[in-house]
């Protein structure tokens, strides 16, 4: 072995010795002692020197061998991430860029110019300027096709790098050449970047006596948009409505605890969530406290494929307390729970720490959430709201008019604030 391969094999074995005695201390320090030479409770045997002597044998072989350059750290960032993303399909090692997209999602938060953007055929195009956004007030429109980012050409097939290259420190300034449908010349736009808050929750009504939710993911302000929204239609229809749709079609999760808020919000009793982990923070078990802030109206719970982590927890507890009926088709079935556990340099772990269970007591992964109501046939996207009213979103989406059919035609069915009592 040469001079460097084993200063490599030195330094790994110490890195990994370190790791597996604090490990080793911290978990011992939780439990029982364990017997002289036993491994501690509940972990795998010891690194041997057989699997780190391996180890840095492969990453010599692949650094002096590979037929393109690839240095140490190259390597040591691809071990590291093979590791954890072969726990399953839910954990994953996260690069600084990844870490700062990943705070974006679940905050609902960050420095930019407030646009959602898709590749296409003719470059980047911008599909939803968000209300109040720098890009409104620039007059950004939707469908305009940014081709030019400060002086730099837009790559369409590199969309990450476009979204990276438009946000930045709030107070700066961008340039944006951008091509526009029926205007032959390219338009400049200097736009400031501003905080932009990403909205998760729609609201409309969708007659005289029913509300309609869209939740497309939960973060830390999810819980707050609900409770608006509803406060909003309430005042704005007299009191009183008498139930609700709640969308959850296509929104693949977030912030759990975001999900058990919601929940909350519309029960007044009864369990959200379970779960079992190995250490004590991953166990837990969450309980309604009183308050319905529908006050009681009935609820039409809507889901499909895409629905999943915390949509289906929120779908689970409100379905299992018999609050509301689900309608749809069966969703994506994702019965864990990932803690993100910042790293040095800014990198972070998504780890899966908790097996989730519903108020039922039933583990759903890989199997998903039958509805009471499955609707065959042509899967539906969840349609945007114009606020036009023709037509309808209940016209404009089949789905959300058979939510609207079954929650007025079935009422029976759902028992509101005293059924979900009787049923506990």
């Amino acid at each position: 072995m040469s001079s460097r391969a084993s200063l490599v094999l030195t330094l790994l074995l110490g890195v990994l010795l370190g790791v597996s005695l604090s490990l080793a201390t911290r978990v011992v320090a939780d439990r029982s002692p364990a017997p002289l030479g036993a491994p501690p409770a509940g972990a795998g045997p010891g690194l041997s020197w057989k699997d780190a002597r391996l180890l840095a044998e492969v990453m010599q072989r692949v650094r002096d061998n590979y037929v393109d350059p690839v240095t140490d750290h190259e390597l040591m960032q691809d071990a590291i991430r093979g590791m954890v993303e072969s726990l399953d399909d839910h954990s994953t090692f996260l690069s600084p860029d990844e870490f700062e997209d990943m705070k974006v999602s679940t905050t609902g938060t960050y420095a930019g110019i407030g646009v959602e953007v898709a590749a296409g055929k003719s470059g980047v195009s911008v599909v939803r300027r968000m209300p109040d956004s720098p890009a409104e007030r620039a007059g950004i429109q939707t469908g305009d096709v940014i081709v030019e980012i400060d002086g730099q050409p837009v790559d369409a097939a590199d969309l990450d790098a476009a979204i990276t290259r438009m946000r930045g420190p709030e107070g700066s300034r961008i340039r944006l050449v951008i091509q526009r449908q029926g205007v032959d010349a390219p338009l400049e736009f200097q736009v400031e970047r501003a905080h932009v808050q990403l909205h998760s929750v729609a609201a409309e009504m969708l007659n005289a006596d029913v509300g309609y939710l869209r939740i497309t993911s939960f973060t830390d302000t999810t819980a707050s948009e609900v409770e608006q929204a509803v406060a909003r239609l309430a005042q704005a229809h007299a009191g009183r409505i008498d139930g609700y749709v709640i969308d959850l079609r296509n929104d693949p999760g977030g912030v759990l605890d975001a999900a058990v808020q919601v929940a909350d919000d519309f029960l007044d009793r009864g369990t959200i969530v379970s779960a079992e982990g190995r250490t004590a923070d991953a166990k837990f078990h969450i309980e309604a406290q009183p308050g319905d802030i529908s006050h009681g109206a009935r609820l039409v719970v809507l889901v499909n494929g895409g629905s999943a982590s915390a949509s289906e927890i929120l779908a689970a507890a409100l379905h299992d307390n018999h609050r509301a009926t689900l309608i749809g088709r069966r969703t994506y079935g994702k019965g864990s729970v990932q803690t993100i556990m910042p790293l040095a340099d800014g990198q972070a772990l998504k780890l899966t720490t908790s097996r989730y269970f519903t108020p039922a007591g039933i583990s759903i992964n890989g199997v998903g959430i039958v509805p009471d109501t499955v609707l065959e046939g042509i899967e539906q996207p969840p349609a945007d709201m114009d606020g036009s009213g023709s037509p309808t979103l209940a016209q404009r989406d089949p789905q959300v008019l058979a939510a609207l059919q079954s929650l007025t035609t079935h009422s029976g069915a759902l028992a509101g604030r005293d059924g979900a009592a009787r049923a506990r």
